[in-house]
């Protein structure tokens, strides 16, 4: 199965928005769009996009309010897209978070390689020395391939997203133990992610569609209700 990343385009012009899915598209990403800053934060809590290209001058409210809001509990890529090229602009972006700051126009070329930039970065974070994990994990059908950083059903590919994977290979990594979901939380998407177990349940939900046969009757990823996760033990 084709594993594509998940890019969110935050961008009120159509024709720009439509112009950045068709590139997007052509080069294997995955891709959803919001015209609003409201539509946008209801996309990045829901969908949990690998990388967000967002443009600062949205219909209903200002983009660094969307960047700021964010970064209160999550670190993944934000990439942001502006006309505005002042230098004060550009810092106090970077300041608020933003992984990097791309004025139009720019080429394709560019963006492609801004936007793999900052995957490979919020990939290489997560995978630092300290936190990495090597090998196999099996347990019945599923493979957690840490070397290859994919997750496998019955041989197949479960098509997991980056921050699927993290969260699979984080419970493998501690099989058999229940994870609280504060823990994950901090660990999935760092530590100030507010107490909020949305973004973790829309997750779980997506990933057990993926590997479970009946997600309603789980085989490998198991909730302790009101306390966290477990994985199922290794064979």
């Amino acid at each position: 199965m084709d594993i594509r990343d998940r890019v969110l385009i935050v961008e009120d012009d159509k024709s720009i928005r439509n112009f950045f899915r068709t590139v997007l598209e052509a080069n294997n990403y995955d891709v959803i769009m919001a015209s609003t800053g409201a539509e946008a934060y209801s996309m990045v809590t829901s969908q949990c996009p690998d990388v967000v290209l967002l443009d600062l001058g949205l219909p209903d409210m200002d983009g660094m309010k969307i960047l700021k809001s964010v970064r209160e509990w999550s670190a993944m890529p934000i990439i942001v897209v502006s006309a505005r090229g002042h230098e004060r602009d550009k810092v106090e972006a970077l300041d608020a978070g933003a992984d990097d700051y791309i004025t139009k126009p720019f080429g394709t070329s560019e963006l492609l390689a801004r936007i793999r930039t900052a995957i490979r970065h919020a990939r290489t974070a997560y995978l630092s020395p300290e936190g990495m994990q090597t090998g196999l994990f099996r347990s019945g059908g599923l493979t957690i391939d840490y070397d290859k950083h994919r997750v496998y059903i019955d041989g197949r590919d479960a098509g997991l997203t980056q921050n699927e994977y993290k969260l699979v290979s984080l419970l493998g990594k501690y099989a058999g133990k229940v994870l609280t979901y504060d823990y994950i939380i901090k660990e999935i998407w760092g530590p100030n992610m507010k107490n909020d177990n949305r973004i973790l349940r829309v997750n779980m939900a997506n990933i057990r569609r993926k590997i479970e046969k009946n997600p309603a009757k789980p085989e490998y990823i198991f909730t302790e209700v009101g306390v966290g996760y477990r994985i199922a033990d290794p064979d």
